[in-house]
């Protein structure tokens, strides 16, 4: 499994959208800094995925991840696949014993499949919206986690690298 953390919060983000001619969209904005953390491991190989959306990301929230990971898939050894965030190489970071780290090179974001899930909940379920406050942002992002949770053809179809196989077999 590979596994990230996203940021979602009240800080708005405007994306494109479609209005009729001659027309500005108006798009509501709102500039409080205040987050809350989804943290998310997939199998690109059949789109399996678990999430959890904690207040912040440290190894004590991490060490938390982890273990929920581990006894969702109790009966199998999980090799976790993650960047070297500060808090993934802490030493107060508590692995199960069914599972095994391995860490990506620093500064590769391009090789974690899990950094695709952000850009589909953020596209699907934050564009364009203006939040009251954290429980609505809550709200939005554990529907969008589960959504994404109970459709593994879609969230393997982000996360696997499949295109990569077919490209090379057609090129030879």
């Amino acid at each position: 499994m590979f596994q990230d953390e996203g940021r979602f919060g009240l800080l708005g983000s405007p994306r494109r959208c479609w209005a009729p001619h001659a027309m500005r969209p108006i798009v509501g904005a709102r500039l409080e800094r205040q987050y809350l953390y989804a943290f998310a491991a997939v199998s690109p190989h059949d789109g399996v995925m678990d999430s959890l959306v904690l207040p912040w990301v440290n190894a004590h929230t991490m060490t938390l991840f982890l273990a929920e990971v581990a006894q969702r898939h109790r009966d199998e050894f999980v090799l976790m696949v993650m960047d070297q965030a500060g808090w993934h190489l802490a030493g107060e970071l508590v692995v199960p014993e069914n599972m095994r780290l391995v860490f990506l090179p620093p500064y590769s974001p391009e090789l974690n499949p899990a950094e695709h899930l952000w850009k589909a909940l953020r596209e699907d379920c934050f564009a364009n919206h203006v939040f009251r406050d954290l429980d609505a942002v809550e709200h939005v992002l554990s529907g969008g986690l589960a959504a994404l949770e109970a459709d593994p053809i879609r969230t393997q179809s982000m996360t696997g690298f499949d295109w990569i196989v077919s490209i090379s077999l057609n090129a030879n």
